[in-house]
């Protein structure tokens, strides 16, 4: 593990029922020391996995669960085969006590299979558990969602929504990347990923410098924290981050919100229909392109479009549920044409 980085800022100076209010206006990742430790799960954490496996099983309704697993040594990094060709494990659905089981199994392991779940809605798999296991987020409509498994690492991915997330069990150490590190990150495909999300093809562990020189720049921009059961961290809607879990046995719920109205599109689709209609346009084209997203989406003013009558503004007036409803229905037709 690279040493040289920045450590996250952190704090203890917390609201743990304002948590939203207080990141108002962040742009930047925040480490809450002590969040959640007050939570059941958190006070179990450093009994053994047989003990908070059985608390978390009570819970449990037989819901069958989707479990990323490796027989062979791949040192817990889901990630790719050689040259991209296949991912380096196995997706299965399986049942959280088998999981849990496996994961006890090969506890004491030096080299143990890799066993991960990750990102299953609470109220689907453990019914009841958020009563008393996620944070209070006021107006926010948060999908709360849990992640667990042995020694995992999870290579540098971005998320679109907000994110704090906080760690119920084991040790987890965290890296992030500011957006403007993607040119130095070597992210792979976008349409073929180990878990839904493009992520970096640099090895953090063991990066090839040689392979991948523009990472040193990444680096120096780089901030890292090591968390704790109870410790809660703030990752940034496009925020680019390296998870490891540091432990046999690790525990983690998130909270991911959306920063914007429910009505809004995805900004992933809007880059996949770019690939398809601008990137290989001739290059006085895309220039030409460049600057009309410039004037109708990312330097808008009042000056864009105040010469022109409301009534007749269309798609360029104010976006409200109605309206992109109707912004829908043109890119359907379009797009079915």
């Amino acid at each position: 593990m690279i040493e040289a980085v920045a450590r996250i800022r952190e704090t203890r100076d917390y609201d743990s029922d304002r948590i939203v209010e207080q990141l108002a206006g962040e742009f930047e990742p925040v480490v809450f020391r002590g969040l959640v430790s007050d939570w059941p799960l958190v006070e179990k954490s450093h009994l053994p996995t047989a003990e908070v496996s059985r608390y978390l099983l009570a819970f449990y309704k037989d819901a069958p669960v989707t479990a990323f697993v490796s027989d062979s040594d791949i040192g817990g990094r889901l990630f790719y085969t050689e040259n991209l060709e296949n991912t380096n494990f196995k997706q299965t659905k399986t049942g959280l006590k088998e999981l849990l089981s496996q994961i006890q199994e090969h506890e004491a392991d030096s080299a143990p299979p890799t066993v991960y779940m990750g990102s299953t809605a609470l109220d689907y798999c453990l019914p009841g558990f958020k009563n008393e296991h996620s944070l209070a987020l006021g107006d926010v409509e948060a999908t709360v969602r849990i992640w667990l498994g042995n020694r995992t690492r999870v290579a540098a991915h971005y998320d679109v929504l907000e994110n704090v997330a906080c760690v119920c069990a084991g040790r987890r150490r965290f890296t992030l990347f500011p957006p403007d590190q993607l040119p130095n990150l070597y992210v792979g495909p976008i349409d073929f990923t180990p878990a839904g999300q493009p992520v970096s093809l640099v090895d953090l562990n063991e990066p090839d410098f040689e392979q991948f020189p523009r990472f040193v720049e990444a680096l120096k921009h780089a901030q890292t924290a090591e968390l704790e059961p109870g410790d809660a961290i703030y990752i940034p809607s496009m925020w680019w981050h390296n998870i490891e879990g540091l432990e046999s046995f690790n525990i983690l719920i998130n909270h991911w919100w959306r920063n914007s109205p429910a009505y809004m599109g995805a900004p992933g689709d809007a880059l996949l229909h770019a690939i398809l209609s601008i990137r290989d346009l001739p290059e006085d084209q895309r220039k030409a392109w460049r600057g009309i997203f410039d004037h109708y989406v990312f330097n808008t003013t009042d000056n864009s479009t105040q010469h022109i009558p409301e009534a007749r503004k269309g798609v360029l007036g104010k976006l409200d549920e109605d309206a992109a409803r109707r912004l829908r229905t043109l890119l359907r037709n379009k797009l079915n044409r």
